[in-house]
């Protein structure tokens, strides 16, 4: 269970130091709920951890109702992460790296958290419950269908932002999705 808490806690933390110091300056997006709820902040100007908790409500209830492990396992993640993002959000006002490298180590960085996460059975959000949903039912890597979810979303999310930093927000996407499967690769057995 400590060990659990302190994956949550560390995790969140890597992933709103990545959203806040790398990513938002450059208007750049991630993937799943996290790059939904930055269209919104870059649009309309919400709260990026609130607007992940609004619109994660509708996955939450289904797992409620047809998944509890699921939704007992990563409502802690969804919230202390979102606690995060929006407590360490004066990060956006530090002095950033060039763009290409904010997109690659912010991407680095979310990737980094969530896998963390993953590995403790515990996650940020609805596109990562869902995605745990898929690896389970596929038996693919579960950082490979994020990438999958990420990319697709971003397409959506790219004419909004535009320019470079659609471009760069590839970059990110990538970098989260390798990560994550980095991070929740399985351990081969040894047959001896």
């Amino acid at each position: 269970m400590i060990i659990k808490l302190l994956s949550i806690i560390i995790g969140s933390i890597f992933i709103a130091a990545g959203i806040n110091g790398l990513l938002v300056p450059y208007h750049l997006l991630d993937g799943g709920i996290i790059g939904i709820s930055l269209i919104f902040k870059y649009i309309f100007g919400f709260h990026t951890g609130l607007t992940i908790i609004l619109l994660s409500i509708p996955m939450y209830v289904f797992a409620w109702f047809f998944a509890r492990p699921y939704f007992y396992n990563s409502l802690h993640g969804l919230l202390a992460s979102s606690f995060f993002i929006d407590f360490l959000s004066p990060m956006q006002f530090l002095n950033q790296p060039p763009i290409f490298l904010s997109a690659l180590i912010g991407g680095f960085l979310v990737g980094t958290g969530i896998g963390i996460m993953l590995r403790q059975e515990t996650s940020t959000g609805p596109i990562d419950l869902l995605a745990q949903f898929i690896a389970k039912i596929t038996n693919v890597n579960v950082g490979i269908i994020i990438l999958i979810i990420d990319s697709i979303i971003l397409l959506f999310g790219g004419y909004m932002i535009g320019g470079h930093s659609f471009l760069y927000s590839i970059v990110t996407v990538i970098a989260v999705g390798i990560t994550t499967a980095f991070f929740t690769m399985k351990t081969p057995v040894s047959v001896k």
